[in-house]
C-alpha cells in the first residue's frame, strides 16, 4: 500500500518546483487556468493508484467484487426481459494478456460496456442545430461545458421543449455520467442537480447500472489508465475521435461498493490536499511576481543617482531570492532596457559630443542624400513639447522624434504577390521576423519582375531594421543580417539608421517598455496588433551621445547575457523537477 500522504508531504518541494503549465481542460484539477507540473503529476499518481487498489487497505469482510458483478448482470437481464433495453451483442471475455496490472484480492477486470449502457445522442434530422438553440429551455450540453467533472451551467444553450421531445435518444437524467467522444476525449462529468437534458452529438451518456459508484466511474475516467484505453482506441486523425462501441470496450478495475466509496472518500480527501498545496504555491508565486515588478518599478522611477544606488542595493541585496522564475528574469530583461533608454545603466561622459551636434551631422546627411537624388525630402516633423517628453534625461541627451533620426522609413508591399517554389528573390514577412534574427525556415520566394519593383520603394540591406508593424507579433524587430537583396509584405516596417546613430542602440530603444508603451497610447487592448508607419515616424524616443549609444549597447548585451545565462540555470533546474517528480511517481506505481 502506497502512503499518499508522506510522499506529499516528504517531496513537498518536488511537487511545487516544477514549472507552472496551462492546464490540459479533461482530468482532475484545482479548478485554475494554470498547473503546477508536479502537483498535476501527483493528482494522476493518486487516481492511478485509487484503481489499482493502493490507495486504500481492502476489508476482507467486504462482498468480492465478483459477486457484485453477477449482481449487475442479474438487473441487466431483468431489464432486458421487462423491455425496458435491448439485448446486446455479449463482448468478448478478457484475457490475461489484455490485463495492464494485476488486481488486488476480491477485485476483477470488467468492460465498460459489461457495467453500464451508453447513449449516443439523436444525430438525425432532429439533432439541435445553432438555429434552433434558445435562451431558456432544456439545458442542452455539449464538451465545452464539462470542467472538473461536472457540468458547468455557465453559458448554457438550451432547447424547446418541443425539440426536446422530437429527439429519440440523448435524453441525460441524474445520475448519468456524460463522457467527450470527440475533441477533448475523456473529459466526463455527473449529471447532478438537472431534472433532464439532451447531449450535444460530441458526448454519449453513460448509465451505470445499480451497486455501482458514480464517482468512482468519474475518477476511473479521469486516471492514466484511462488515457491508456483512449489512446489504444482513439480512431481520429486530425481531430482525436472515439466511438461508444469501442469505449464499451475500456477496461476497468472493479472492487467491492464499499471499497468503491472508500475510495472516492479518499481521492477526495487527496485532492483537497493537492487544491490547497497549488493554491498556496500560485498565491507564493503572484505575490513573488508582484515584489519582483514593485522593486523593479523603483528602478526606472528614480529621481537621483543616490535614489537609484539606493533602489539597486535593495534588489542586489536579493538578487537570488527574487530571480528565481523565466517570468522574472524577464521581467528584469525588460527594466534593463528601460534604464538604458533613460540614461540610468551606463554613466554619461562629459567629454562626449552632445546629441545636439550629433543631430546637425544627421541633418546634414539627409540633406546630402536628398540633394544626390538618393532620398525624398520629407514633410518636417512637428517640434517636441515639454508636455510629450515622458521624463528628464540626462545632460548632453535630446528627445527626438524616430523619423529624424532614420535615412527612411518605409514598409512592404500591400499586395501579395504570387509566390513561387524555385529560389529567385526571398520574401520576407511578419512570419520571418524574431527578436534573435530572420528565420529562413519557412521562406518563399517571389519573381524577379515583382521583386524589382517592390525593392524599388523597399531596399533592405545589411545593417537595417525590421520591425513588425501588423498582427500578434506587432512589436518585434531585429537587425537585417541578410547580405542579399530581398523583398518584404507590408507587414514589416524597414527603419534606415542615419551615420549619427547606433543600430544596435535603435534596436533597443524600439524594443523598450518605453517604445512598447508609446505604440500602446490611445489602445485599450492588452497588445498591440497594429502600428502605422505614420506613428513609428512621430514616435519619440531619447538620443544620447554617439559615444554613450555605444557604450549602453556593450552594457546591454553583457547583462543580457548575464540574464541568458541564469534563465538556462533556471530552466534547467525546472527540468530536472519535472524528472525527479516523474521518477517518484513511476517508483509510487510499481511499488
Amino acid at each position: 500500500m502506497s502512503a499518499i500522504p508522506s510522499i506529499l508531504t516528504e517531496q513537498l518541494d518536488i511537487w511545487t518546483s516544477a514549472a507552472t503549465e496551462k492546464k490540459s481542460g479533461r482530468g482532475r484539477s484545482g479548478g485554475n487556468g494554470s498547473s503546477v507540473y508536479g502537483i498535476q503529476k501527483l493528482r494522476a499518481l493518486i487516481l492511478e493508484l485509487a484503481v489499482r487498489g493502493q490507495l486504500v487497505p481492502q476489508d476482507p469482510n467486504d462482498e468480492p467484487a465478483s459477486e457484485l458483478f453477477k449482481r449487475i448482470q442479474a438487473e441487466k437481464a431483468r431489464l432486458i426481459s421487462e423491455g425496458k433495453i435491448k439485448k446486446d451483442k455479449p463482448l468478448p471475455p478478457i484475457s490475461d494478456e489484455e490485463k495492464p496490472f494485476e488486481l488486488p484480492q476480491g477485485w476483477v477486470w470488467g468492460k465498460l460496456g459489461d457495467l453500464c449502457r451508453l447513449e449516443n445522442g439523436d444525430r438525425s434530422k432532429n439533432y439541435p442545430n445553432k438555429s434552433v438553440l434558445v435562451e431558456k429551455g432544456i439545458p442542452f450540453v455539449n464538451a465545452g461545458h464539462l470542467e472538473d467533472g461536472r457540468i458547468n451551467r455557465y453559458e448554457m444553450t438550451y432547447i424547446t421543449q418541443e425539440r426536446y421531445d422530437l429527439l429519440r435518444s440523448g435524453k441525460f437524467f441524474n445520475g448519468d455520467i456524460l463522457y467527450c467522444l470527440r475533441g477533448s476525449l475523456g473529459k466526463s462529468a455527473i449529471v447532478e442537480g438537472f431534472d433532464t437534458g439532451a447531449i450535444a452529438s460530441s458526448l454519449v451518456i453513460i448509465r451505470i447500472y445499480p451497486y455501482l459508484s458514480h464517482h468512482y466511474f468519474v475518477d476511473y475516467f479521469d486516471s492514466p489508465l484511462s488515457y491508456q484505453m483512449i489512446k489504444k482506441y482513439d480512431n481520429g486523425t486530425a481531430q482525436p475521435n472515439l466511438s461508444a462501441t469501442d469505449l464499451e470496450k475500456f477496461l476497468i478495475p472493479l472492487p467491492s461498493l464499499s471499497e468503491q466509496h472508500r475510495i472516492v472518500a479518499k481521492v477526495d480527501e487527496l485532492m483537497a490536499l493537492c487544491d490547497q498545496l497549488e493554491s498556496q504555491h500560485n498565491n507564493a508565486a503572484e505575490a513573488h511576481e508582484k515584489l519582483v515588478n514593485h522593486l523593479l518599478g523603483t528602478l526606472t522611477q528614480s529621481h537621483s543617482a543616490d535614489d537609484f544606488s539606493v533602489n539597486w542595493q535593495r534588489i542586489a541585496t536579493h538578487f537570488e531570492s527574487l530571480f528565481t522564475t523565466e517570468a522574472s528574469i524577464d521581467a528584469l530583461k525588460q527594466t534593463l532596457l528601460q534604464l538604458a533608454v533613460m540614461g540610468k545603466l551606463v554613466p554619461q561622459d562629459p567629454n562626449d559630443e552632445p546629441a545636439s551636434e550629433l543631430l546637425k551631422r544627421i541633418q546634414a546627411e539627409k540633406t546630402r542624400l536628398v540633394a544626390e537624388g538618393e532620398i525624398k525630402k520629407n514633410k518636417p516633423l512637428p517640434p517636441i513639447t515639454d508636455e510629450e517628453k515622458p521624463f528628464e534625461l540626462p545632460q548632453g541627451w535630446r528627445w527626438v522624434r524616430l523619423g529624424n533620426v532614420l535615412i527612411k522609413i518605409t514598409d512592404g508591399t500591400h499586395h501579395s504577390p504570387p509566390n513561387i517554389q524555385k529560389e529567385a528573390f526571398k520574401y520576407i514577412s511578419a512570419k520571418n521576423i524574431k527578436s534573435s534574427g530572420i528565420d529562413l525556415s519557412e521562406i518563399t520566394y517571389v519573381t524577379k519582375t515583382v521583386h524589382n519593383e517592390i525593392y524599388g520603394r523597399c531596399d533592405p540591406v545589411l545593417g537595417d531594421i525590421l520591425y513588425i508593424k501588423d498582427g500578434a507579433t506587432t512589436g518585434i524587430a531585429t537587425i537585417n543580417t541578410l547580405d542579399e537583396p530581398f523583398s518584404m509584405l507590408s507587414s514589416v516596417a524597414l527603419l534606415k539608421p542615419s551615420v549619427g546613430t547606433n543600430n544596435q542602440f535603435l534596436l533597443k530603444t524600439i524594443t523598450s517598455p518605453l517604445f512598447y508603451a508609446e505604440m500602446r497610447a490611445e489602445m485599450t487592448g492588452v497588445a498591440i496588433t497594429r502600428v502605422t508607419l505614420a506613428k513609428l515616424n512621430n514616435a519619440l524616443i531619447p538620443l544620447p551621445p554617439l559615444a554613450e549609444q555605444y557604450r549602453i549597447v556593450t552594457k546591454v548585451d553583457e547583462l543580457m547575457a548575464l540574464c541568458d545565462q541564469l534563465k538556462s540555470t533556471i530552466t534547467q533546474a525546472r527540468q530536472l523537477q519535472k524528472k525527479l517528480a516523474d521518477v517518484i511517481v513511476e517508483q509510487a506505481v510499481s511499488s
